[in-house]
């Protein structure tokens, strides 16, 4: 592959499983890749071994990719970076970041989520702290599991972005044999859909978790769709996104994969475990959908938009309602026309 079709070097800003993943396809498309971690452990053990045994413990990464724990020394000069750090915490990240950024360069968000607080989508924040104009930002969004794709598993995602040409170049440099993106201008919708299922697939683990089948999960992942079309509808986004693999695939993926994050969590909630002991389980990781339940819910309020099944988890979540009580909720609600 020419240079000329990929970035050449990326910077990848955040090495857990997603960052490390999308590290590893930069790599495996042709481009060389500076990883910055937080923690200096991690950047050195993948610098030494070629591994993120934290997040990624069987994957031999490309030994293209280089670590730091230094953000200057990652973003130097470069005009793609990726941001995989968490949704709460991009803000925080990116004013220590923004100064450093190269002038014109590409931001693409990889976390899914709705800001605390300011209600804001990823790109948003991108563009309120770092002052670039809204067409630098690109968004990276799909039936995405860290793991898989590491693998070299075939996948297939989205990388929207209103500038056209930033999307086809980002296009060309995560293409491989196994991870396939499609372009979309649709940036709005694309977030929403990523934020949104991660809440859906805590509910779908929870039904699990009390012993409901397969019946229940597919009206679950049904209802949840209805609820985030209706949100993104209100807020500007295209019907045919959230039809799409940002939408239904990043879905349907999150809310069954026993890989998934968020439907584990849900799952250990449902099995009568405390949110303390889901979390501890998860390695001390609180699933994106548990936080992101609270600002969606908000957004929804704010537009007046009916998101029952979120509002549910939310109550699981952070207003101590039971996982039996939630359900009987949902069935007890009142009857009415698809």
């Amino acid at each position: 592959m020419t240079m000329t079709s990929t970035v050449g070097t990326a910077a990848v800003m955040g090495a857990g499983a997603w960052g490390t993943a999308l590290a590893k396809v930069l790599a495996d498309a042709g481009s060389e890749v500076r990883l910055w971690s937080r923690r200096a452990e991690v950047a050195e053990a993948i610098n030494t071994t070629h591994a993120n045994p934290g997040y990624l413990p069987d994957i031999a990464l490309p030994t293209v990719i280089r670590a730091t724990t230094d953000a200057a020394e990652a973003l130097d000069g470069l005009t793609t970076v990726l941001l995989a750090v968490p949704a709460q915490t991009l803000r925080t990240n990116l004013e220590q970041w923004r100064g450093l950024i190269a002038d014109g360069a590409t931001l693409v968000s990889l976390a899914k989520g709705i800001e605390l607080g300011s209600l804001m989508r990823m790109s948003q924040v991108i563009v309120q702290v770092t002052g670039v104009d809204p067409s630098q930002v690109a968004v990276v969004s799909g039936p995405n599991l860290a793991d898989e794709i590491a693998q070299g598993q075939p996948a297939a995602t989205v990388v929207a972005a209103t500038d056209s040409g930033r999307a086809i170049t980002l296009q060309r440099s995560l293409s491989t044999g196994y991870f396939r993106p499609y372009t979309n201008a649709d940036v709005i919708g694309t977030e929403i859909g990523g934020a949104c299922k991660n809440v859906i697939a805590l509910a779908c683990g929870m039904a699990a978790g009390v012993g409901l089948g397969e019946n229940t999960a597919a009206a679950i992942i049904t209802r949840g769709l209805a609820e985030i079309m209706r949100l993104g509808i209100a807020v500007g986004a295209k019907t045919a996104t959230l039809a799409g693999l940002a939408g239904v695939g990043d879905l349907v993926a999150t809310c069954t994969s026993p890989h998934s994050r968020n439907r584990s969590f849900g799952e250990r909630l449902g099995r009568g475990g405390t949110m303390e002991a889901a979390q501890l389980a998860a390695g001390g990781h609180v699933a994106e959908g548990v936080t992101s339940c609270e600002s969606i819910l908000a957004l929804a309020s704010s537009y007046d938009v009916e998101m029952p099944l979120t509002d549910a988890v939310h109550q699981v979540c952070h207003k101590g309602l039971s996982v039996d009580q939630a359900v009987a909720l949902l069935l007890g609600r009142s009857t009415k026309p698809e």
